[in-house]
């Protein structure tokens, strides 16, 4: 794959006229040819037809699949007052909890590149379906746990069908997306997770009403509910979510497994897809990676700065979607289990509204996203911080609770953005779908150290009393702390190293290829955003 691709369609005439009779805009390339791409406002708008098709979809999936994935947690405090909260129905102890919500990560973390290595091979529409079917149908099977044993299979079960979600769902953007552009998006779609924390929290409430009809206690008709309409979602995305775009004049071949599955929906035609393919010609050159091009990833140093900045910011927002409802009952041992589920909403909602904010920001200053991140981790480290020290005031700790929400928002979104723009550069499609994983699979490993070690999992630290869960908060600020000054080493090895594509790149004609497609995106990446046109 080389650089010298096809001269870019001219736009049609009535575009043309529509624009002074010119249609495009001149930009030199590194060697100084005049290049026409075409103008901004056109792009813009393909991009936000590809948002319409995409964005709400994966809205929805994360939805549902970040509320199966941590319903457990509320389900510790639902019923509580009647002895029908998940630990005393199943009659767990503190050490099974925390084995049964890190048995989860244990398989995510094994299962999450495989599975991203996987979906760059075959069909990401048809991929992506099978997480969500899969994951709805183990959500489902929760409703039957009866003792320790099941809940940790089942745990287990659950990080292997959802591993490659994440991360998968970073690579599915940058096929329709330049990374300078996926900050936002990711940060569009993490926010059901935030959502999800928030409405887990308050729809508990109702699921506590049901405590009992049917013979099922509340937290099985939650994972019943939520399960069930997991499958729904992930056969309804084989109609919906589209396959990798084809270059214009291309014809979709269907291979013999997928035959029997509804055809890929187009994301573009028309205009719209020659605009695409302009503007983002390197996805529509991709070649099938090998061994020697994962391998020469997976030596790539770039790879485990990002991993730690991920580990401490993914744990310390695990553990707190897991325990923030444990943290809240122990600051008043007199709230309800109602009025904990509603406290713990709000935590998320700050979250929500963090990723609204300094998301679309950190797209438009991309070159600064270390700075967002790790201003984003102060804000995280001050609310445990106030967790810790403010004991003689109850709605004081609650506040850095809030705080911590806040702080987390754009975290993940950034540092998964700037993962997709430093190896989509250097190693290109397989660079993406292996980065994206092994940050998201191994930087998971802090939620392990947060379920498993922390919390209700450190008996000594769980202990009633005044200094509850301080070690904990300790061990959380020291891991945030590791974030931030992992993304600030980057930050200075890519000044001495650069980040120039890799000359370890096969081509097809089995030459080294360093190259890079300069295409309308790329050229426009050499400069930020900004704030100018900030109503696009």
């Amino acid at each position: 794959m080389t650089s010298h691709d096809p001269d870019p369609p001219s736009p049609p005439a009535d575009l043309k006229a529509g624009l002074g009779g010119t249609g495009h805009i001149n930009i030199a390339s590194p060697a100084q040819e005049p290049i026409q791409d075409y103008p901004i406002e056109r792009v813009e708008q393909v991009y936000r037809k590809l948002d319409l098709r995409i964005i709400p979809a994966f809205w929805v999936l994360y939805f549902l699949n970040s509320a199966i994935r941590s319903n457990i947690g509320i389900a510790q405090t639902m019923n509580a007052s009647v002895k029908h909260d998940l630990v005393s129905v199943l009659g767990l102890t503190p050490k099974d909890v925390s084995t049964a919500l890190a048995l989860f990560y244990v398989s995510y973390v094994l299962f999450d590149l495989p599975s991203n290595l996987i979906m760059s091979r075959l069909s990401p529409r048809v991929w992506m379906a099978r997480i969500v079917i899969a994951v709805g149908i183990i959500g489902t099977c929760f409703t039957a746990v009866n003792d320790a044993w099941s809940l940790k299979l089942l745990r287990f079960l659950l990080g292997v069908v959802i591993a490659g979600m994440w991360p998968g769902m970073a690579y599915y953007l940058t096929l329709f997306y330049p990374p300078s552009r996926t900050g936002k998006r990711i940060g569009m779609y993490f926010t059901a997770a935030q959502v999800s924390a928030a409405v887990v929290g308050l729809v508990s409430a109702g699921f506590q009403q049901m405590d009992g009809l049917g013979g099922l206690v509340g937290f099985r008709w939650m994972f019943l509910i939520y399960g069930l309409l997991g499958v729904i979602l992930g056969v309804g995305l084989l109609w919906w979510l589209p396959d990798r775009p084809l270059a214009p004049g291309e014809v979709r071949e269907k291979s013999w497994w997928v035959k029997w599955l509804p055809p890929s929906p187009e994301a573009l035609t028309g205009e719209d897809a020659m605009v695409h393919y302009h503007d983002l010609r390197r996805v529509y050159h991709a070649r099938p990676w090998t061994l020697k091009d994962l391998w020469f990833v997976l030596l790539d140093w770039r790879l485990w700065p990002l991993v730690l900045m991920y580990f401490g910011v993914v744990g310390v927002g695990i553990g707190t979607q897991l325990y923030g409802s444990v943290i809240i009952a122990s600051i008043n041992s007199n709230f309800t289990g109602v009025q904990v589920s509603l406290l713990f909403a709000p935590i998320w909602i700050m979250d929500l509204i963090a990723i609204l904010l300094v998301t679309p920001i950190s797209d438009r200053f991309h070159k600064y996203r270390p700075l967002f991140f790790s201003a984003a981790v102060c804000v995280q480290i001050a609310g445990l911080l106030t967790v810790t020290f403010a004991l003689d005031n109850q709605w004081g700790r609650y506040g850095g609770l809030l705080l911590i929400g806040f702080g987390l928002g754009p975290t993940v979104p950034i540092c998964m953005a700037w993962t997709n723009e430093i190896f989509q550069k250097r190693h290109r499609e397989v660079g993406v779908a292996t980065a994206s994983a092994l940050v998201s699979g191994l930087g998971n490993l802090g939620s392990i150290v947060t379920t498993y070690a922390l919390y209700t999992g450190w008996p000594e630290d769980a202990a009633p009393g005044r200094y509850r869960y301080r070690n904990s908060n300790f061990v959380m600020i020291g891991i945030l702390c590791m974030s931030i000054a992992s993304s600030f080493v980057m930050i200075a090895l890519l000044k001495v190293f650069g980040n120039e594509p890799s000359n370890k790149i096969v081509g097809s004609d089995g030459n080294d290829s360093g190259e890079e497609i300069l295409d309308g995106a790329a050229r426009r990446e050499v400069h930020q955003r900004g704030f100018s046109r900030l109503i696009k």
